[in-house]
Formats: C-alpha cells, sequence, structure tokens
C-alpha cells in the first residue's frame, strides 16, 4: 500500500472510530428530565408526614363537594393534622348552597367554602348589581370568603369583547362589598414572571414550559406580567378596608425584600405559599427572617389535593433538614433547606392567622 492508500486507510478508520463513539454516546445520553441520581450527602432526614401542629389550608381546590365522599377526605385531612380545609371553588348560587349543606352533614366544622364570581356581562346593565346580590345571598347560604381566579385579566371580557382588567372600577362595588360583609378576597393574579420569558436555556422555569407548554404566556394573553401585578396592587391600594389573600405568595417568593415592601405598604395585604414552597426551601436563612417579620401575614396554603405532597410542606416549615428535592422535578430541580421555624410561628401560619382572617371558623379545634 502506497503512502496515499494509508493515508486513506487511516482516515476512513478514524471516521468509523468517531461514528461508533458517537453512536455509544447517544446510546448511553441521559436527559434532563432522566438525570436523578440518589444523593450520596449524609445528613439527618426528617421526613414529617403529619403537621406538628393542627393546621388550615387556606387553599385547595375540591370540585365536586356537593356530592363526593367527604367521610374519604376527611379520613385524608386527619392523617395530615388539617383540621380545617377551605374549599376555594364554590362556585356560588344553587351549587354552593348545595355544596355547604353536604359539607355540614359530614362535619360541622371542618369544611369551608368561598364564593365565586361569575364574570359573564361585565358591563351590562344591572349586571353588578346582580353580582353583588348573588355575592350576599351567597355569604348568607355560609360562604366564608370570596376566590378570584386569575382569569381575571387574562380571560374575562367584558361585554365589548375587552379584557377586563383586574383593577377595573366596573368591579369596585364586588370589593367594597366583600369589606361590609367581612369576608376576606383570596385573589390569584397572574403566574410566574418566567411564563412570559422567552423558554431559552436562561429561564429558569424552562423545564416547566417545556413538559407543560400550555404555561406559556404572552401580552396577547391580555396583559403582561407587570401590568396584572400592578393591577392587582392598584386594587389592594384603592380598597384598603377590604382584606386580601394574595395567592402564591403574589409570585415574589423569590423577591422577598420586594415582598415585604408591599406588605409593609399595604396592611391589607396577606400571603399564602401556595405552589411556591421551593423557593422559600431554597433561601432558608432569608426565609426564615423574612416569616419571623411577617409571620401575622402569612397563611399554610398548599393549592392542589395531592395529600402526599404536604410532606414537603412540612419539612420545609419545621426541620432543619439539608438538601432534600421538591416533590415535581420539573417545578423545581434546585433542592430545598428546611427553615426550622420556632412553634411561635408555625402556630401563626398553620392557623392563628387564619382563625384571626376568615370570619366563623371554629376555633375550639386549636391550641392557644
Amino acid at each position: 500500500m502506497d503512502i496515499f492508500g494509508k493515508k486513506y486507510f487511516y482516515i476512513a478508520a478514524l471516521v468509523g472510530f468517531s461514528q461508533c463513539s458517537i453512536a455509544q454516546s447517544d446510546k448511553n445520553r441521559i436527559d434532563f428530565e432522566t438525570y436523578n441520581p440518589p444523593s450520596s450527602l449524609v445528613v439527618p432526614e426528617h421526613i414529617v408526614n403529619k403537621a406538628k401542629f393542627p393546621f388550615i389550608d387556606v387553599h385547595n381546590h375540591q370540585n365536586n363537594m356537593a356530592s363526593q365522599n367527604l367521610g374519604s377526605l376527611l379520613t385524608e385531612m386527619d392523617k395530615l393534622n388539617m383540621k380545617i380545609m377551605v374549599n376555594l371553588s364554590g362556585r356560588g348560587g344553587e351549587y354552593l348552597a348545595s355544596a355547604v349543606k353536604h359539607a355540614a352533614q359530614a362535619t360541622p366544622n371542618r369544611l369551608v367554602l368561598f364564593t365565586n364570581i361569575t364574570f359573564n356581562g361585565v358591563g351590562e346593565e344591572g349586571w353588578i348589581q346582580k353580582t353583588v346580590k348573588q355575592l350576599e345571598d351567597d355569604v348568607k347560604a355560609g360562604a366564608k370568603g370570596l376566590k378570584i381566579f386569575k382569569t381575571l385579566g387574562f380571560s374575562v371580557k367584558d361585554k365589548d369583547g375587552k379584557v377586563v382588567a383586574v383593577d377595573d372600577a366596573r368591579l369596585d362595588p364586588i370589593w367594597q362589598k366583600c369589606a361590609q360583609l367581612g369576608i376576606p378576597v383570596l385573589i390569584h393574579t397572574a403566574d410566574p414572571k418566567q411564563f412570559w420569558d422567552t423558554p431559552d436555556a436562561s429561564n429558569e422555569r424552562w423545564l416547566e414550559l417545556l413538559t407543560q407548554p400550555g404555561r406559556n404566556r404572552s401580552a396577547s394573553d391580555g396583559y403582561s406580567w407587570e401590568q396584572l401585578i400592578q393591577q392587582q396592587h392598584n386594587l389592594v391600594k384603592k380598597h384598603s378596608k377590604t382584606t386580601f389573600i394574595i395567592a402564591h405568595f403574589g409570585w415574589f417568593a423569590n423577591d422577598l425584600d420586594h415582598l415585604g415592601k408591599l406588605l409593609d405598604t399595604y396592611p391589607n395585604f396577606n400571603v399564602e405559599f401556595g405552589a411556591v414552597i421551593a423557593e422559600l426551601g431554597r433561601q432558608p436563612r432569608r426565609a426564615k427572617l423574612f416569616f419571623d417579620k411577617y409571620q401575622d401575614r402569612i397563611l399554610f396554603g398548599k393549592d392542589s389535593w395531592v395529600p402526599a405532597e404536604y410532606t414537603t410542606y412540612f419539612r420545609v416549615l419545621e426541620t432543619e433538614d439539608e438538601y432534600f428535592p421538591y416533590h415535581k422535578k420539573y417545578h423545581a430541580y434546585w433542592k430545598m433547606y428546611g427553615l426550622g421555624l420556632s412553634d411561635q410561628v408555625l402556630k401563626k401560619i398553620y392557623y392563628k392567622n387564619a382563625l384571626r382572617i376568615i370570619p366563623g371558623l371554629d376555633k375550639s379545634q386549636f391550641p392557644e
């Protein structure tokens, strides 16, 4: 074989070897979703399946409370030490009355409902009067508060087909009536800021947006994230006599300094941490200081009813465990750390604040 033949032989061999290496590499390749090695870190672990103190979940959803088997629900609540569940999916009207009655038959004091507003017809003559009257009737039927879903500002439209802002002045009588009735408004506005950002490698919620593409947002959905959040704050400011519980820490669990400024500015601004416990668990020292300072303004909320996931919340709040995972990797790929809150703070978060803010709850189920 001449020198040119040898040269091409070695090149062909090298290419063949490279292709085999690439093929082998692809075969053993692990994507981000699959890569989940157990930690080799040896540290104390405290799996908390039952809360240290009885608690009230102010953010839950039971969509069939008028007819579901409430006995099995109460059994699951007992396992968690949940004394009161606030079902935010009360709907209103006949359904709410039926659900309140069904809950009372199962237990006199542990299942509470918030009503909801039907926004169809905003701007039509007589709509606001009818809506406020329905709110009054729902409270008489047993509703303990009002839940506003994130559709307000996203997809709620008025009679002319225009998206209705969260702080639309036409809705003012609703918030005024809540203040008059002495009931809180638990309001969910917008979604995490990253849902509006480009879903690329620099987006911290890239994996969530990849696996849950329906969560991608844009200003074309109604308003930008900044506009929606500002509308919510305008609402709280304008209606200072109305008590608001802001869902999901107002999407500022990743910026506690800013959230603290909001709490300092608006005395009627309270928060619950449904679906954002992972944000708190990755900044335990800062979060503990925040909970200590604002212990009278924070309520326990979970959102989705998955009993097995409550242990994550208990572990973050009660223990000082290190480097443990969230229960949904696509939601939070990082590890978390326990805050180790004091009994004084835990009692306020678990039940005292809710007992003070939500009217008519049975206090006898809770310690002093």
